[in-house]
Parts: structure tokens; C-alpha cells; sequence
């Protein structure tokens, strides 16, 4: 689907894996509604990509804050493309080491923001694409972000490994659902990737993680998931489905 003169909301889009698309859809001359946390730095990274790009302050779990990026990617052109890679992660256990329960709030918080986030960007971006005129066939095309944490979900990953279960398994039932709309639905589910998470780690740690990738051996890039994106935007026959973009890691228990 081509996207000149459309418009393109990318949920976490200051930073990290969406920052990398943002510039992409910029590129491909798509007006772009970054919607990101007002603590994020969201609004320069706006003004340094120029004049086609906004800024909105918006946490994904909160309808008002998405419907307000939604109206502002409309009120740029129509909206055709969701990038959702907001979410967060976190360490949690069944059992902490004294036998007690796993803290509920934060399993419940990690799920709110990654799999409901993901619903609730999903349903009112389709809402506005759902009037648009078709474009090679397509109304728009909605990019989930899921983790091979989905399938491999670590020691201490649990909430995390949840949400990005769910998200798998929101992908084909969505695709059906608004098939008779011509909106698509992708996910995409990255492996171990250079982003602001692992910025924290020391160098010789991300190295070792790196060195855990079959091929290539390295950590991936973000515009490598944004390379994908594009290129799922543009090919209308990837519908409904997870790819993996991972080096071929399996991840290990712990």
C-alpha cells in the first residue's frame, strides 16, 4: 500500500523500535503522529524530523489520550498505518525467593500497558481507517509488536510473556474480524534488539546477549524492525500473521 499524502500513528515512536519507524514512514512521505509518554522526549525528537511529524502525549491504556493522536493523524491526512510498539517490561516470579505470590498489581500493570495498549490502539485507529477510500486495496494496515518472549518467555518473565502471547494470538482473530473493512493486521515479534531497555546494560553484557544470536551473531537494529514494517505496509498479502525477526534465537530458560 503506498502512503504518500496518508498519515501513520506510532504508539512508543520517540525512541527505540518506533523512533526507527517514524523516520521510515517520514521518508516514504507519510505524515506521522508520534504518540508517546509526555515524559518521553517525544515533542524534540517532532521538531527535529520536521514539519510532517507531531507529537502527542498519550499513554496507550488511556482512551482519550489515543483518540486525540488519532484525531491529530486525521486531521494531517488519512489515517493508514498504526505502528503500535509501546510496552514495557519487567521482572516478576510465580513465588518470590521467600515463597510468597508474585506481586498481582504488577502483573496486572505489565498486562494493562502491553496487551490491553495494544487493543485499545488497535480499535480506534481501525475505527478511522474503517472510512477511508481504499488505497491498492487496503483501507490501512495495523503493526502489532509482540517478543519472542511469546514462545520463550523467560524465568521472571511471566507478565511480560503473557501480554506478548496475547498479542499473538489478537493477530489472525483481528485480521478476520476486519477483513471486510480491508484493514490488515501484522505483528511483528523482535528478538534481542539495541534499544533504550538495553541502553542501561554494560557493554560487555549486550555483547554476550548479542553473541547469543545464531546468525547474525549481534544484537538487531531498530531499523531493521522498522525495514520489516515498511515492507509489511507495502506487500498485501502479509495479513494476519506473527513474523519473527530474531536471528533464529531461541531464548534459553534463564
Amino acid at each position: 500500500m503506498r502512503i504518500e499524502r496518508s498519515s501513520a500513528v506510532v504508539t512508543g515512536g520517540a525512541s527505540g523500535l518506533g523512533l526507527a519507524t517514524v523516520r521510515r514512514l517520514v521518508e516514504q512521505g507519510a505524515a506521522v503522529v508520534i504518540a508517546d509518554l509526555p515524559s518521553s522526549n517525544g515533542a524534540e525528537v517532532a521538531a527535529q524530523l520536521g514539519a510532517s511529524v507531531r507529537f502527542v502525549p498519550a499513554d496507550v491504556t488511556s482512551e482519550p489520550q489515543m483518540q486525540e493522536a488519532v484525531a491529530a493523524a486525521v486531521g494531517l491526512a488519512p489515517l493508514r498505518v498504526l505502528v503500535n510498539c509501546a510496552g514495557r517490561g519487567g521482572a516478576l516470579r510465580v513465588l518470590d525467593k521467600e515463597g510468597n505470590p508474585g506481586a498481582l498489581e504488577f502483573y496486572e500493570n505489565i498486562v494493562r500497558i502491553n496487551l490491553i495498549g495494544s487493543f485499545n490502539a488497535l480499535r480506534l485507529a481501525a475505527a478511522a481507517m474503517a472510512s477511508n477510500e481504499p488505497v491498492d486495496g487496503d483501507r490501512g494496515v495495523c503493526i502489532l509488536t509482540s517478543s519472542v518472549a511469546a514462545w520463550e518467555g523467560q524465568v521472571g518473565q511471566i507478565p511480560y510473556a503473557s501480554a506478548k502471547a496475547g498479542i499473538v494470538g489478537m493477530t489472525l482473530v483481528a485480521a478476520r474480524d476486519l477483513a471486510q473493512r480491508a484493514i490488515r493486521v501484522v505483528t511483528i515479534a523482535p528478538g534481542i534488539f539495541d534499544t533504550p531497555i538495553l541502553a542501561r546494560l554494560p557493554e560487555n553484557v549486550k555483547a554476550s546477549l548479542g553473541a547469543s544470536v545464531p546468525h547474525p551473531p549481534r544484537l538487531g537494529v531498530p531499523d531493521e524492525f522498522a525495514r520489516l514494517a515498511m515492507h509489511v505496509i507495502d506487500n498485501a498479502m502479509i495479513n494476519g500473521e506473527t513474523i519473527r525477526v530474531d536471528g533464529a534465537i531461541r531464548m534459553q530458560p534463564r
